[in-house]
């Protein structure tokens, strides 16, 4: 089966991405793999599998191997004399920026590519934790009490101390902070600016349960991992989510009742439908006096969160046959010519 794996970006989740897709290809054993590196600056190199290695990007390597362009159906590589069309459906694994805020989503829409990974909607309600907090509301499932807040707002906050700072539209735990006291505010805040405009204040929660859950849908069924209790101290800093994100072994299921892991499916199902369809993506729940919260959805998950799923290259080929297309429109123009017959011209 063909897959292409997209991965790079200009985020700065961008070698993170890399480290996925090399993880990921690890998992993928199975399927005839192609690599599309997206540089930071938005052009496209078809990688050699065998040259799939962090400093292959580091180095500049990948200068040297053929570079594509988007066109109707696939990516097009061409040269002197002639061109080759690359058409098989492509693993959008670019985190962050570009990949999982709508960017990639809606050129592979326009360009009629079929993809694994969140739709445009998908991907700005979840991309900006602002938005994904305003639907995991208004679809009844509860996350924390927060602010967002701006530079001009940033002297007025209100939650009591400690509180976790976290840009808003940003992942990995890249410029996150815990903030214990007034004194240990300025430096957290400038540093979440560093990264991004809105910043998410959040009250912390010593030692609070917290579990990850992903999943996909095939034909209306959702397929669900099992339930992971993450191993951290206070939470996962950008270092240890960077290691996390090369994991390929499966993990420990979390040892809860049958009843909790309901609940947390439960949550899911009702955030993945139907917005989520084509993509595997991961929650992140807290459970807090036997009630689950919503931390954070994660669109493009780290390495597709393979670690949390007994057959993860089975699941990549149930989701490629259930992918969801988008509906041409074909013009006629019957309208411009009934108007030009009428006026007879």
């Amino acid at each position: 089966m063909k897959l292409a794996i997209l991965f790079g970006g200009a985020s700065f989740e961008h070698e993170i991405s890399i480290v996925s897709a090399i993880t990921v290809k690890g998992k993928l054993r199975g399927f005839d793999l192609s690599f599309i590196f997206c540089d930071q600056d938005h052009r496209f190199y078809l990688i050699d599998g065998s040259k799939m290695k962090a400093v292959t990007f580091s180095r500049g390597e990948h200068l040297k191997m053929p570079q594509i362009s988007l066109v109707k159906g696939g990516f097009e590589q061409r040269g002197f004399l002639s061109s080759k069309m690359h058409t098989m459906p492509i693993l959008n694994l670019i985190h962050g920026g570009d990949g999982e805020d709508g960017s990639i989503a809606a050129l592979f829409d326009f360009y009629g590519i079929s993809f694994i990974g969140p739709r445009k909607e998908a991907s700005m309600l979840s991309f900006d934790k602002h938005y994904t907090k305003w639907l995991a509301n208004s679809l009844g499932i509860k996350t924390l009490p927060f602010e967002a807040i701006t530079q001009n707002s940033r002297n007025s906050i209100q939650t009591s101390y400690p509180f976790i700072v976290k840009p808003a539209r940003l992942g990995s735990s890249i410029g996150v902070s815990i903030v214990r006291e007034a004194q240990e505010l300025e430096y957290a805040l400038d540093v979440g600016f560093e990264f991004d405009e809105v910043l998410l204040i959040e009250p912390f929660i010593s030692a609070v349960k917290e579990y990850n859950l992903a999943g996909f849908s095939v034909r209306g069924e959702i397929t669900y991992s099992i339930v992971e209790e993450p191993q951290k101290a206070e939470f996962l800093d950008f270092e240890k989510k960077y290691l996390d994100f090369s994991r390929s072994s499966t993990v420990a299921e979390a040892s809860i009742s049958d009843s909790l892991v309901q609940q947390l499916q439960a949550a899911f199902k009702t955030i993945y439908t139907p917005l989520f369809e084509g993509a595997l993506i991961r929650c992140d729940f807290f459970e807090i006096n036997g009630e689950v919260y919503l931390n954070e959805v994660n669109p493009i998950p780290g390495s597709m969160a393979n670690y949390l799923f007994e057959d993860f290259s089975g699941g990549i080929q149930k989701l490629l046959a259930s992918l969801p297309s988008k509906k041409e429109i074909r013009v006629n123009y019957d309208y411009i010519h009934s108007i030009s017959q009428a006026k007879g011209k």
